[in-house]
Protein backbone atom coordinates (compact mmCIF):
# COMPACT_ATOMS: atom_id res chain seq x y z
CA UNK A 1 0.00 0.00 0.00
CA UNK A 2 1.26 3.62 -0.95
CA UNK A 3 0.48 7.13 0.37
CA UNK A 4 -1.75 8.92 -2.48
CA UNK A 5 0.28 10.35 -4.75
CA UNK A 6 3.87 9.95 -2.94
CA UNK A 7 4.92 6.22 -4.07
CA UNK A 8 5.51 5.46 -0.11
CA UNK A 9 4.71 2.36 1.81
CA UNK A 10 3.33 3.06 4.37
CA UNK A 11 3.82 -0.65 6.48
CA UNK A 12 7.45 -0.68 4.60
CA UNK A 13 10.32 0.30 7.59
CA UNK A 14 11.92 3.35 6.90
CA UNK A 15 14.82 4.43 4.64
CA UNK A 16 17.23 6.88 4.43
CA UNK A 17 16.91 9.08 0.79
CA UNK A 18 20.53 7.26 -0.08
CA UNK A 19 19.32 4.05 0.61
CA UNK A 20 16.08 4.91 -1.78
CA UNK A 21 18.43 6.29 -4.23
CA UNK A 22 20.74 3.08 -4.61
CA UNK A 23 17.49 0.81 -4.44
CA UNK A 24 16.20 2.35 -6.92
CA UNK A 25 19.15 2.38 -9.05
CA UNK A 26 19.62 -1.47 -9.11
CA UNK A 27 16.00 -1.97 -9.69
CA UNK A 28 16.72 0.51 -12.52
CA UNK A 29 19.14 -1.90 -13.91
CA UNK A 30 22.31 -0.21 -12.88
CA UNK A 31 25.74 -2.54 -12.74
CA UNK A 32 28.76 -0.09 -11.92
CA UNK A 33 29.29 3.14 -10.85
CA UNK A 34 32.23 5.17 -10.99
CA UNK A 35 33.34 8.29 -8.41
CA UNK A 36 35.25 10.06 -6.09
CA UNK A 37 34.18 10.65 -2.73
CA UNK A 38 33.17 12.90 -0.87
CA UNK A 39 31.39 14.11 2.33
CA UNK A 40 28.09 15.71 0.33
CA UNK A 41 27.22 12.28 -0.79
CA UNK A 42 28.37 10.46 2.43
CA UNK A 43 25.21 8.69 2.49
CA UNK A 44 25.30 7.31 -0.33
CA UNK A 45 28.20 5.65 -0.36
CA UNK A 46 26.86 3.77 2.78
CA UNK A 47 24.08 2.59 1.11
CA UNK A 48 26.48 1.38 -1.58
CA UNK A 49 27.97 -0.49 0.75
CA UNK A 50 25.00 -3.17 0.92
CA UNK A 51 25.00 -3.46 -2.26
CA UNK A 52 28.71 -3.80 -3.56
CA UNK A 53 27.87 -7.09 -5.21
CA UNK A 54 25.37 -5.84 -7.61
CA UNK A 55 26.33 -2.51 -7.98
CA UNK A 56 29.96 -2.06 -7.14
CA UNK A 57 31.41 1.50 -6.98
CA UNK A 58 34.88 2.21 -8.80
CA UNK A 59 37.04 4.80 -7.00
CA UNK A 60 38.83 7.15 -9.49
CA UNK A 61 41.36 9.67 -9.19
CA UNK A 62 39.46 12.64 -10.68
CA UNK A 63 36.29 13.40 -11.31
CA UNK A 64 36.76 14.23 -14.67
CA UNK A 65 37.77 10.55 -15.30
CA UNK A 66 34.99 9.24 -13.30
CA UNK A 67 32.98 11.38 -15.77
CA UNK A 68 34.58 9.81 -19.01
CA UNK A 69 34.63 6.64 -17.47
CA UNK A 70 30.91 6.60 -16.91
CA UNK A 71 30.30 8.03 -20.42
CA UNK A 72 33.10 4.98 -21.90
CA UNK A 73 30.35 2.30 -19.90
CA UNK A 74 27.19 3.82 -21.72
CA UNK A 75 28.58 4.13 -25.06
CA UNK A 76 29.90 0.74 -24.76
CA UNK A 77 27.08 -1.25 -22.96
CA UNK A 78 23.68 1.08 -23.90
CA UNK A 79 23.25 1.59 -20.54
CA UNK A 80 23.53 5.00 -18.42
CA UNK A 81 26.85 5.16 -17.58
CA UNK A 82 26.53 6.51 -13.87
CA UNK A 83 29.05 8.87 -12.09
CA UNK A 84 28.44 10.23 -8.34
CA UNK A 85 31.20 12.90 -7.40
CA UNK A 86 30.46 15.88 -4.51
CA UNK A 87 29.73 19.59 -4.71
CA UNK A 88 31.62 22.06 -6.23
CA UNK A 89 35.05 21.51 -7.53
CA UNK A 90 33.76 17.42 -7.95
CA UNK A 91 30.62 18.34 -10.62
CA UNK A 92 33.24 21.09 -12.62
CA UNK A 93 35.62 18.50 -12.76
CA UNK A 94 33.06 16.22 -13.85
CA UNK A 95 31.42 18.35 -16.29
CA UNK A 96 33.96 17.17 -19.37
CA UNK A 97 32.19 14.23 -19.44
CA UNK A 98 28.63 15.55 -19.39
CA UNK A 99 29.75 17.70 -22.74
CA UNK A 100 31.25 14.48 -24.58
CA UNK A 101 28.15 12.44 -23.54
CA UNK A 102 25.69 15.46 -25.01
CA UNK A 103 27.62 15.81 -28.13
CA UNK A 104 28.45 12.35 -28.56
CA UNK A 105 24.35 11.40 -27.52
CA UNK A 106 25.41 8.75 -24.80
CA UNK A 107 23.01 7.66 -21.75
CA UNK A 108 24.46 9.32 -18.64
CA UNK A 109 23.79 10.32 -14.86
CA UNK A 110 25.36 12.64 -12.82
CA UNK A 111 24.83 12.50 -9.53
CA UNK A 112 25.94 15.44 -7.38
CA UNK A 113 26.09 16.03 -3.84
CA UNK A 114 24.80 19.40 -2.91
CA UNK A 115 24.15 21.81 0.05
CA UNK A 116 21.72 21.16 2.88
CA UNK A 117 18.51 22.55 1.65
CA UNK A 118 18.66 25.33 4.82
CA UNK A 119 22.04 26.45 2.86
CA UNK A 120 20.74 26.92 -0.80
CA UNK A 121 21.14 30.32 -2.45
CA UNK A 122 23.73 31.27 0.47
CA UNK A 123 26.93 30.50 -1.65
CA UNK A 124 27.61 28.45 0.57
CA UNK A 125 30.53 26.35 0.58
CA UNK A 126 31.25 24.98 -2.45
CA UNK A 127 27.40 25.40 -3.37
CA UNK A 128 26.58 26.13 -7.51
CA UNK A 129 22.67 26.10 -9.09
CA UNK A 130 23.44 23.32 -11.11
CA UNK A 131 20.89 23.90 -13.02
CA UNK A 132 21.98 26.74 -14.14
CA UNK A 133 25.12 25.62 -14.53
CA UNK A 134 25.04 22.21 -16.33
CA UNK A 135 21.88 23.65 -18.95
CA UNK A 136 23.77 23.69 -21.64
CA UNK A 137 25.74 19.91 -21.17
CA UNK A 138 22.91 17.46 -20.45
CA UNK A 139 19.20 16.63 -21.59
CA UNK A 140 18.22 17.41 -18.17
CA UNK A 141 19.66 18.65 -14.46
CA UNK A 142 17.23 18.20 -11.61
CA UNK A 143 17.49 19.08 -8.08
CA UNK A 144 15.54 16.37 -5.73
CA UNK A 145 14.02 18.82 -3.27
CA UNK A 146 12.33 16.26 -0.83
CA UNK A 147 13.51 13.06 -0.24
CA UNK A 148 9.61 11.37 -0.36
CA UNK A 149 10.17 12.12 -4.38
CA UNK A 150 14.03 10.06 -4.81
CA UNK A 151 12.92 7.21 -6.44
CA UNK A 152 10.58 9.56 -9.09
CA UNK A 153 13.28 12.15 -10.04
CA UNK A 154 15.19 8.87 -10.74
CA UNK A 155 13.02 7.14 -12.93
CA UNK A 156 12.93 10.88 -14.57
CA UNK A 157 16.72 10.58 -14.97
CA UNK A 158 16.74 7.45 -16.24
CA UNK A 159 14.01 7.96 -19.09
CA UNK A 160 15.66 11.31 -20.41
CA UNK A 161 18.55 9.96 -20.75
CA UNK A 162 17.75 6.80 -22.05
CA UNK A 163 14.66 8.05 -24.40
CA UNK A 164 14.91 9.40 -28.25
CA UNK A 165 18.56 11.48 -29.02
CA UNK A 166 19.80 10.02 -25.63
CA UNK A 167 22.72 11.68 -23.46
CA UNK A 168 23.38 13.01 -20.08
CA UNK A 169 21.13 14.22 -17.08
CA UNK A 170 22.59 15.72 -13.72
CA UNK A 171 20.95 14.84 -10.50
CA UNK A 172 21.88 17.11 -7.49
CA UNK A 173 21.27 16.10 -4.06
CA UNK A 174 21.47 18.07 -0.78
CA UNK A 175 23.14 16.29 1.68
CA UNK A 176 20.27 16.43 4.09
CA UNK A 177 17.87 14.74 1.67
CA UNK A 178 20.47 11.75 1.40
CA UNK A 179 20.12 11.21 5.08
CA UNK A 180 16.76 11.51 5.80
CA UNK A 181 14.26 9.24 6.53
CA UNK A 182 11.59 8.36 4.13
CA UNK A 183 9.25 5.46 3.26
CA UNK A 184 10.29 2.41 0.94
CA UNK A 185 9.74 4.19 -2.96
CA UNK A 186 8.39 1.49 -5.88
CA UNK A 187 10.29 1.84 -8.81
CA UNK A 188 11.14 -0.36 -11.85
CA UNK A 189 13.28 -0.91 -14.67
CA UNK A 190 13.14 1.16 -17.65
CA UNK A 191 13.48 0.36 -21.33
CA UNK A 192 14.07 3.21 -23.72
CA UNK A 193 11.42 5.30 -25.28
CA UNK A 194 12.31 4.87 -29.25
CA UNK A 195 10.74 6.20 -32.00
CA UNK A 196 9.73 3.57 -34.65
CA UNK A 197 9.87 4.51 -38.39
CA UNK A 198 6.17 4.48 -40.10
CA UNK A 199 6.11 1.80 -43.05
CA UNK A 200 5.54 4.52 -45.35
CA UNK A 201 9.03 6.64 -44.49
CA UNK A 202 10.72 2.85 -44.77
CA UNK A 203 9.39 2.22 -48.27
CA UNK A 204 9.76 5.75 -49.67
CA UNK A 205 13.30 4.86 -48.81
CA UNK A 206 13.82 1.56 -50.51
CA UNK A 207 11.82 3.08 -53.27
CA UNK A 208 14.62 6.39 -53.09
CA UNK A 209 17.76 3.61 -53.20
CA UNK A 210 16.31 2.04 -56.01
CA UNK A 211 15.93 5.24 -58.37
CA UNK A 212 19.49 6.19 -57.50
CA UNK A 213 22.20 5.70 -59.55
CA UNK A 214 24.72 6.21 -57.02
CA UNK A 215 23.80 6.15 -53.31
CA UNK A 216 25.80 6.33 -50.39
CA UNK A 217 24.69 5.32 -46.82
CA UNK A 218 26.14 6.96 -44.13
CA UNK A 219 25.56 5.92 -40.50
CA UNK A 220 26.49 6.85 -37.00
CA UNK A 221 24.79 8.44 -33.92
CA UNK A 222 22.90 5.93 -31.65
CA UNK A 223 20.97 4.09 -30.51
CA UNK A 224 21.91 0.91 -32.14
CA UNK A 225 22.06 -2.83 -31.08
CA UNK A 226 24.72 -5.42 -32.56
CA UNK A 227 21.69 -6.94 -34.55
CA UNK A 228 20.37 -3.67 -36.24
CA UNK A 229 24.12 -3.24 -37.02
CA UNK A 230 24.72 -6.75 -38.60
CA UNK A 231 21.08 -6.35 -40.57
CA UNK A 232 22.15 -3.36 -42.03
CA UNK A 233 25.38 -5.04 -43.51
CA UNK A 234 23.75 -7.57 -44.49
CA UNK A 235 21.32 -5.91 -46.24
CA UNK A 236 23.76 -3.14 -47.95
CA UNK A 237 26.23 -6.71 -48.77
CA UNK A 238 23.07 -7.76 -50.83
CA UNK A 239 22.06 -5.33 -52.68
CA UNK A 240 25.86 -3.36 -53.13
CA UNK A 241 25.40 -0.35 -51.17
CA UNK A 242 28.61 1.64 -50.07
CA UNK A 243 28.67 2.66 -46.14
CA UNK A 244 30.42 4.63 -44.61
CA UNK A 245 30.55 5.68 -40.95
CA UNK A 246 30.54 9.36 -39.12
CA UNK A 247 33.41 10.73 -37.40
CA UNK A 248 34.42 7.93 -34.57
CA UNK A 249 31.54 5.45 -35.63
CA UNK A 250 33.82 3.27 -37.76
CA UNK A 251 33.08 -0.14 -35.27
CA UNK A 252 29.04 0.02 -36.24
CA UNK A 253 30.11 -1.92 -39.55
CA UNK A 254 32.67 -4.67 -40.08
CA UNK A 255 35.85 -2.57 -41.43
CA UNK A 256 36.09 -5.91 -43.84
CA UNK A 257 32.61 -5.90 -45.81
CA UNK A 258 32.81 -5.44 -48.94
CA UNK A 259 30.48 -2.63 -48.30
CA UNK A 260 33.00 -0.67 -46.20
CA UNK A 261 33.37 2.85 -47.64
CA UNK A 262 35.32 4.22 -45.15
CA UNK A 263 34.93 6.84 -42.32
CA UNK A 264 33.73 10.68 -43.38
CA UNK A 265 35.65 12.22 -40.40
CA UNK A 266 38.91 13.68 -39.70
CA UNK A 267 41.49 12.57 -42.28
CA UNK A 268 38.77 11.02 -43.89
CA UNK A 269 40.03 9.48 -47.60
CA UNK A 270 39.23 12.33 -50.57
CA UNK A 271 38.41 9.56 -52.49
CA UNK A 272 35.40 9.11 -50.21
CA UNK A 273 34.75 12.07 -50.08
CA UNK A 274 34.61 12.66 -54.21
CA UNK A 275 31.75 9.98 -53.65
CA UNK A 276 29.95 11.64 -51.31
CA UNK A 277 29.76 14.55 -53.61
CA UNK A 278 29.32 12.98 -56.59
CA UNK A 279 26.07 10.89 -54.67
CA UNK A 280 22.69 11.54 -56.23
CA UNK A 281 21.33 9.56 -52.71
CA UNK A 282 22.84 10.27 -49.48
CA UNK A 283 20.89 7.80 -47.11
CA UNK A 284 21.97 8.91 -43.24
CA UNK A 285 20.83 7.48 -40.83
CA UNK A 286 22.19 8.56 -36.98
CA UNK A 287 24.61 11.19 -38.07
CA UNK A 288 23.70 14.62 -36.60
CA UNK A 289 25.75 15.67 -39.87
CA UNK A 290 27.86 18.12 -37.33
CA UNK A 291 31.24 19.61 -38.54
CA UNK A 292 33.83 17.24 -37.75
CA UNK A 293 31.92 14.82 -40.35
CA UNK A 294 30.85 17.63 -42.63
CA UNK A 295 34.48 19.22 -42.56
CA UNK A 296 33.20 22.30 -41.05
CA UNK A 297 29.67 22.10 -43.17
CA UNK A 298 31.87 21.86 -46.63
CA UNK A 299 31.37 18.71 -47.90
CA UNK A 300 27.39 19.06 -48.01
CA UNK A 301 26.08 22.43 -49.13
CA UNK A 302 24.13 24.68 -46.43
CA UNK A 303 21.43 24.21 -46.30
CA UNK A 304 20.07 22.75 -49.04
CA UNK A 305 22.54 20.15 -50.35
CA UNK A 306 22.99 19.17 -54.05
CA UNK A 307 22.28 15.49 -53.29
CA UNK A 308 18.81 13.93 -52.66
CA UNK A 309 18.75 13.40 -48.63
CA UNK A 310 17.07 11.66 -46.54
CA UNK A 311 17.78 12.22 -42.87
CA UNK A 312 17.24 9.69 -39.91
CA UNK A 313 17.70 10.95 -36.51
CA UNK A 314 16.67 9.69 -33.05
CA UNK A 315 15.46 13.03 -32.36
CA UNK A 316 12.97 14.95 -33.89
CA UNK A 317 14.52 18.81 -33.03
CA UNK A 318 17.99 17.75 -35.21
CA UNK A 319 16.49 17.12 -38.48
CA UNK A 320 16.51 20.47 -40.15
CA UNK A 321 19.19 22.03 -37.90
CA UNK A 322 21.25 22.76 -39.91
CA UNK A 323 20.64 20.38 -43.38
CA UNK A 324 16.54 20.89 -44.70
CA UNK A 325 16.52 16.80 -45.91
CA UNK A 326 14.25 15.81 -48.68
CA UNK A 327 13.24 13.26 -46.39
CA UNK A 328 13.34 13.47 -43.00
CA UNK A 329 12.30 10.79 -40.92
CA UNK A 330 12.33 11.22 -36.62
CA UNK A 331 13.18 6.77 -35.76
CA UNK A 332 15.86 5.49 -33.62
CA UNK A 333 19.03 4.80 -36.18
CA UNK A 334 19.19 0.69 -35.25
CA UNK A 335 15.13 0.63 -35.58
CA UNK A 336 15.27 2.03 -38.92
CA UNK A 337 17.92 -0.20 -40.50
CA UNK A 338 16.47 -2.98 -39.10
CA UNK A 339 13.35 -1.89 -40.87
CA UNK A 340 14.93 -1.24 -44.10
CA UNK A 341 16.85 -4.40 -44.39
CA UNK A 342 13.39 -6.26 -44.46
CA UNK A 343 12.51 -4.08 -47.81
CA UNK A 344 12.96 -5.37 -51.37
CA UNK A 345 15.57 -2.42 -53.51
CA UNK A 346 16.46 -3.36 -57.17
CA UNK A 347 19.47 -1.86 -59.12
CA UNK A 348 22.41 -2.76 -59.56
CA UNK A 349 25.46 -0.85 -57.50
CA UNK A 350 28.28 -3.31 -57.83
CA UNK A 351 30.55 -1.16 -59.31
CA UNK A 352 29.70 1.78 -57.63
CA UNK A 353 30.21 -0.05 -54.38
CA UNK A 354 33.49 -1.81 -55.23
CA UNK A 355 34.94 1.07 -56.20
CA UNK A 356 34.10 2.68 -53.08
CA UNK A 357 35.46 -0.20 -50.98
CA UNK A 358 38.33 -1.11 -52.83
CA UNK A 359 39.40 2.72 -52.57
CA UNK A 360 39.16 2.62 -48.66
CA UNK A 361 41.23 -1.24 -48.50
CA UNK A 362 44.15 1.49 -50.48
CA UNK A 363 43.62 4.03 -48.23
CA UNK A 364 44.24 1.84 -45.16
CA UNK A 365 47.23 0.25 -46.15
CA UNK A 366 50.57 1.45 -44.54
CA UNK A 367 52.02 4.50 -45.57
CA UNK A 368 55.86 5.36 -44.49
CA UNK A 369 56.66 8.36 -41.97
CA UNK A 370 59.69 9.76 -40.89
CA UNK A 371 61.24 8.14 -37.86
CA UNK A 372 62.56 4.69 -36.54
CA UNK A 373 58.55 4.05 -35.69
CA UNK A 374 55.92 3.41 -38.46
CA UNK A 375 52.66 4.15 -37.15
CA UNK A 376 50.75 2.91 -40.03
CA UNK A 377 52.59 -1.03 -39.69
CA UNK A 378 52.11 -0.54 -36.34
CA UNK A 379 48.38 -0.38 -35.96
CA UNK A 380 47.99 -3.01 -38.39
CA UNK A 381 49.99 -4.95 -36.24
CA UNK A 382 48.09 -4.33 -33.47
CA UNK A 383 45.20 -5.33 -35.50
CA UNK A 384 47.14 -8.69 -35.77
CA UNK A 385 47.41 -8.94 -32.73
CA UNK A 386 44.05 -8.63 -30.81
CA UNK A 387 40.47 -10.65 -31.77
CA UNK A 388 37.93 -8.82 -33.29
CA UNK A 389 35.92 -8.35 -30.17
CA UNK A 390 38.98 -6.21 -28.82
CA UNK A 391 37.93 -2.63 -27.71
CA UNK A 392 40.44 0.39 -28.42
CA UNK A 393 39.87 3.61 -27.07
CA UNK A 394 41.52 6.43 -27.94
CA UNK A 395 41.69 10.41 -26.42
CA UNK A 396 42.45 13.11 -29.21
CA UNK A 397 45.04 14.12 -30.65
CA UNK A 398 47.11 13.89 -33.86
CA UNK A 399 47.40 10.53 -33.11
CA UNK A 400 44.62 9.36 -33.34
CA UNK A 401 44.40 10.14 -37.33
CA UNK A 402 46.72 7.37 -37.76
CA UNK A 403 44.49 5.09 -35.41
CA UNK A 404 41.42 5.92 -37.21
CA UNK A 405 42.75 5.53 -40.81
CA UNK A 406 45.14 2.22 -40.39
CA UNK A 407 43.38 -0.04 -37.92
CA UNK A 408 40.92 -2.16 -38.86
CA UNK A 409 37.62 -2.26 -36.57
CA UNK A 410 35.67 -5.80 -36.66
CA UNK A 411 33.03 -6.06 -34.27
CA UNK A 412 30.50 -3.33 -32.83
CA UNK A 413 31.25 -1.03 -30.29
CA UNK A 414 34.61 -2.06 -30.57
CA UNK A 415 35.60 1.65 -31.06
CA UNK A 416 35.22 4.41 -27.92
CA UNK A 417 36.09 7.78 -28.48
CA UNK A 418 34.83 10.90 -28.16
CA UNK A 419 33.69 12.62 -31.30
CA UNK A 420 33.46 15.99 -28.61
CA UNK A 421 37.29 15.65 -29.44
CA UNK A 422 37.99 15.65 -25.92
CA UNK A 423 41.56 14.88 -24.67
CA UNK A 424 42.45 12.27 -21.88
CA UNK A 425 39.48 10.24 -22.74
CA UNK A 426 41.20 7.21 -23.81
CA UNK A 427 42.57 6.25 -20.55
CA UNK A 428 39.57 6.07 -17.92
CA UNK A 429 37.61 4.62 -21.02
CA UNK A 430 40.35 1.74 -21.62
CA UNK A 431 39.75 1.06 -17.69
CA UNK A 432 35.63 1.29 -18.02
CA UNK A 433 35.98 -1.17 -20.95
CA UNK A 434 38.17 -3.36 -19.18
CA UNK A 435 35.84 -3.63 -16.28
CA UNK A 436 32.69 -3.76 -18.02
CA UNK A 437 33.55 -6.98 -20.76
CA UNK A 438 36.20 -8.36 -18.21
CA UNK A 439 36.48 -10.58 -21.22
CA UNK A 440 37.38 -8.95 -23.82
CA UNK A 441 40.99 -7.03 -24.41
CA UNK A 442 41.36 -3.91 -24.24
CA UNK A 443 43.62 -0.96 -25.97
CA UNK A 444 43.96 2.28 -24.76
CA UNK A 445 45.89 4.64 -26.88
CA UNK A 446 46.96 7.90 -25.85
CA UNK A 447 49.55 10.71 -26.89
CA UNK A 448 51.97 11.79 -25.00
CA UNK A 449 49.57 14.92 -24.06
CA UNK A 450 46.39 13.30 -24.16
CA UNK A 451 47.97 10.59 -21.71
CA UNK A 452 49.38 13.04 -18.78
CA UNK A 453 45.63 14.79 -18.48
CA UNK A 454 44.60 11.48 -16.84
CA UNK A 455 47.34 9.08 -16.14
CA UNK A 456 46.97 8.91 -12.83
CA UNK A 457 44.24 6.83 -13.68
CA UNK A 458 46.72 4.11 -13.52
CA UNK A 459 46.00 3.67 -9.84
CA UNK A 460 42.43 2.42 -10.78
CA UNK A 461 43.71 0.33 -13.40
CA UNK A 462 45.99 -1.65 -11.08
CA UNK A 463 43.52 -1.21 -8.07
CA UNK A 464 40.90 -2.84 -9.96
CA UNK A 465 42.96 -5.31 -12.10
CA UNK A 466 41.71 -4.01 -15.39
CA UNK A 467 43.30 -5.88 -18.18
CA UNK A 468 43.93 -3.22 -20.16
CA UNK A 469 47.08 -1.86 -22.42
CA UNK A 470 48.20 1.71 -22.53
CA UNK A 471 50.01 2.70 -25.68
CA UNK A 472 51.46 5.93 -25.30
CA UNK A 473 52.98 7.65 -28.55
CA UNK A 474 55.75 9.79 -27.26
CA UNK A 475 56.42 12.71 -29.39
CA UNK A 476 57.00 15.74 -26.73
CA UNK A 477 54.66 18.30 -27.73
CA UNK A 478 50.56 18.73 -28.50
CA UNK A 479 50.97 17.41 -31.71
CA UNK A 480 47.50 19.18 -33.31
CA UNK A 481 48.21 22.46 -31.77
CA UNK A 482 51.47 22.28 -33.08
CA UNK A 483 50.68 21.53 -36.43
CA UNK A 484 47.94 24.51 -36.83
CA UNK A 485 50.78 26.64 -35.33
CA UNK A 486 53.40 25.49 -37.92
CA UNK A 487 51.00 26.16 -40.81
CA UNK A 488 49.50 29.60 -39.24
CA UNK A 489 52.76 30.48 -37.46
CA UNK A 490 55.57 28.63 -39.14
CA UNK A 491 58.59 28.71 -36.90
CA UNK A 492 57.15 30.54 -34.33
CA UNK A 493 56.47 28.01 -31.28
CA UNK A 494 54.74 29.23 -28.59
CA UNK A 495 53.01 26.78 -25.96
CA UNK A 496 53.33 23.45 -27.35
CA UNK A 497 56.35 21.65 -26.27
CA UNK A 498 55.88 19.08 -23.56
CA UNK A 499 58.25 17.99 -20.94
CA UNK A 500 57.79 14.18 -20.16
CA UNK A 501 58.53 11.44 -16.96
CA UNK A 502 60.19 7.90 -18.35
CA UNK A 503 56.33 6.92 -19.09
CA UNK A 504 57.63 3.24 -18.33
CA UNK A 505 59.23 4.70 -14.75
CA UNK A 506 56.05 6.13 -14.43
CA UNK A 507 54.23 2.99 -14.59
CA UNK A 508 56.18 0.99 -12.71
CA UNK A 509 55.74 3.19 -10.00
CA UNK A 510 51.91 1.91 -9.74
CA UNK A 511 53.34 -1.43 -9.52
CA UNK A 512 52.43 -1.94 -13.60
CA UNK A 513 54.48 -3.61 -16.41
CA UNK A 514 55.93 -1.39 -19.09
CA UNK A 515 57.89 -0.94 -21.96
CA UNK A 516 59.37 1.07 -24.15
CA UNK A 517 59.64 0.84 -28.38
CA UNK A 518 62.01 3.12 -30.09
CA UNK A 519 61.87 1.51 -33.38
CA UNK A 520 59.07 -0.89 -35.37
CA UNK A 521 60.86 -4.10 -34.77
CA UNK A 522 60.14 -3.97 -30.48
CA UNK A 523 56.31 -3.69 -30.82
CA UNK A 524 55.30 -6.96 -31.40
CA UNK A 525 57.12 -8.91 -28.68
CA UNK A 526 56.61 -5.45 -26.17
CA UNK A 527 52.84 -5.90 -27.22
CA UNK A 528 52.96 -9.64 -26.82
CA UNK A 529 54.47 -9.45 -23.16
CA UNK A 530 51.89 -6.70 -22.81
CA UNK A 531 48.69 -8.97 -23.48
CA UNK A 532 50.01 -11.86 -21.59
CA UNK A 533 50.51 -10.11 -18.52
CA UNK A 534 47.48 -10.32 -16.07
CA UNK A 535 46.87 -6.84 -15.21
CA UNK A 536 47.07 -3.68 -16.83
CA UNK A 537 50.72 -2.72 -18.75
CA UNK A 538 52.09 0.09 -19.76
CA UNK A 539 54.09 0.25 -24.22
CA UNK A 540 55.52 3.76 -24.36
CA UNK A 541 56.44 4.43 -27.71
CA UNK A 542 58.99 7.04 -29.24
CA UNK A 543 57.44 9.14 -32.46
CA UNK A 544 59.13 11.03 -34.74
CA UNK A 545 58.32 14.73 -34.32
CA UNK A 546 58.22 14.73 -38.29
CA UNK A 547 55.30 12.44 -38.36
CA UNK A 548 52.67 14.81 -37.86
CA UNK A 549 50.05 13.28 -39.63
CA UNK A 550 49.77 9.99 -42.31
CA UNK A 551 49.78 12.84 -45.22
CA UNK A 552 51.94 15.64 -43.68
CA UNK A 553 55.49 16.13 -42.37
CA UNK A 554 55.91 18.63 -39.36
CA UNK A 555 58.74 20.75 -41.21
CA UNK A 556 56.52 20.75 -44.38
CA UNK A 557 53.35 22.40 -42.76
CA UNK A 558 54.97 25.98 -43.11
CA UNK A 559 56.88 25.22 -46.32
Amino acid sequence: MTASGTGLSKSAPPMTGAGVLVESLVQAGARMAFGVPGESYLAVLDALHDVRDRLPFITCRHEASAANMAEAYGKLTGDPGLALVTRGPGATHASIGLHTAFQDSTPMLLFIGQVARSMIDREAFQEIDYRKFLSELTKWTGEVGTPDRIAEYLGHAWSTATAGRQGPVALALPEDVLSASTGRQRSRAHKPVQAHPAKEDVVAVAKAISAAKQPLLLIGGGPWSADQSKALQAFAERHHLPVATSFRCQSLIDNRSPAYAGHMGIGANPALVNRMKAADLLLVIGPRLGEMTTHGYHRLDVPVPHQRLVHVHAGAEELGRVYQADHAINAAPGLFAKALSEEGVSGDWADWCGGAASEESGWRSPVANPGAVQLGALYHSLRAALPDEAIVTNGAGNYAAFLHRFFEYRGFKTQLAPTSGAMGYGVPAGIAASLAAPDRPVAAVAGDGCFLMSGNELATAVRYNAKTVFLVLNNGMYGTIRMHQERSYPQRVSGTDLTNPDFVAYAKAFGMEAWRVDSSDQFEPALGRALATDGPALIEIIVDREAISPTATLSGLGA
